[in-house]
């Protein structure tokens, strides 16, 4: 790749996004006082302030165009969510913060943030799409993926991805899209928002039964015109690398493939991580490279390389920065000297032989769901 072919959008405002919590309470949390680390919410700032820090500390930023983006307008939004929803929130928002149910708790002026985060993702693939960059990532926050039509959820506030989606297909004719989602929490906002769809393929790589609490989804493949155009892959507790590539090999590649996307978006949770405090899975950050790379590939057969990373959920402040540099230094082909903690010592605690062996059966009643 040349240099500066990858885009990195990100913004200050959104590390100021407040999720809530009993400490805003009786902290003045919200306007000019910054968040903090330690606020009782595992949606902290911190995790993603660090991989922007790490990218600086490691010289990675210097070699990436380094960009911020307008808020998305009333007009991106409401090609997703209800002007109801959007006035509600904006109330609440304005009130000082409030709750629209279903684990989504914000502060004052996180309507304004929650824009700005979809906005990030909007500019995103614009770029990439009128070709002014290879590739891009954004490092959005509020994350999207749980946000449904008129309901937010797990953190999630818009639709982020498919407010994008939605925009550039308006904007630009936008063909097909594929969204492989591996963030570890099921992508429920973003299946539902194009269940109907056989333009949009949602791809969703989780844990059973961890978030949507209960939802494993193997057998949900889309209705109508949507029917074999939403994949879920539903892996065991405790499943590692092995699990992963495996996944990649017999599901994800082929269906992607058969589709032939004309883009590409990655839903980059970085929560499959082997110390992350809200699953149970054991990725390290090699994981999310070999993970980065094969879908880079991918954009390369099928898409001239066009291919957009978004970041959604990652609550290990310690591992998350560089799970996220390794996506970062994969996809712009920029290897820097940092040398991560976790990859070696996670790799001596990868599943036994016995489990992996039982999860490629599970992996492969799944393909055979989809004709594969």
């Amino acid at each position: 790749m040349s240099p500066r072919s990858t885009a990195f959008f990100h913004d200050e405002k959104t590390f100021w996004h407040v999720p809530g919590g009993l400490h805003a309470l009786f902290l003045p949390v919200g306007g000019w006082v910054q968040p903090m680390a330690g606020s009782g919410m595992a949606e902290s700032p911190d995790s993603k302030r660090r991989i922007k820090s790490l990218m600086d500390a490691s010289g990675l930023s210097a070699r990436l165009d380094v960009l911020g983006a307008p808020l998305a307008s009333e007009a991106d939004l409401l090609r997703v969510h209800p002007l109801d929803y959007l006035r509600r929130f904006k109330a609440a928002s304005d009130a000082g913060g409030g709750d629209l149910g279903e684990v989504a708790p914000f502060g004052p002026g996180s309507y304004e943030i929650a824009c700005l985060s979809a906005g990030l993702v909007i500019a995103a693939m614009e770029s990439v799409l009128l070709g002014r960059h290879r590739n891009a990532f954004a490092l959005s926050r509020p994350p999207g993926h749980h946000c449904r039509r008129e309901h937010s959820m797990g953190f999630c506030l818009f639709n982020n991805i498919a407010v994008a989606i939605e925009a550039l297909k308006a904007r630009h004719g936008l063909g097909r899209v594929a969204v492989i989602d591996w963030d570890v929490h099921h992508g429920n906002g973003t299946q539902e928002i194009f269940y109907e769809r056989d333009d949009v393929l949602t791809l969703s790589l989780h844990q059973e039964n961890c978030f949507p609490p209960g939802y494993s989804g193997a057998e949900d493949r889309g209705q109508g015109a949507g029917l074999g155009f939403n994949v879920n892959i539903p892996l065991q507790p405790g499943g590692g690398h092995a699990s992963y590539a495996y996944a990649f090999e017999r599901l994800v590649e082929p269906v992607v493939d058969r589709f032939r996307p004309d883009f590409i978006v990655v839903a980059s949770g970085l929560d499959a991580n082997g110390v992350d405090p809200l699953a149970r899975m054991q990725l390290h950050p090699e994981s999310f490279r070999f993970m980065m790379g094969r879908v880079r590939a991918l954009a390369e057969r099928h898409c001239a390389g066009r291919v957009v990373v978004v970041h959604e959920g990652g609550y290990s402040e310690a591992c998350v920065p560089f799970c996220g540099l390794a996506v970062l230094e994969e996809l712009s082909g920029h290897r820097t000297e940092v040398q991560d903690p976790f990859s070696d010592f996670f790799a001596l605690q990868q599943p036994s032989e016995r489990f992996d062996a039982f999860q490629r059966t599970l992996i492969d009643e799944m393909a055979g769901l989809h004709g594969l």
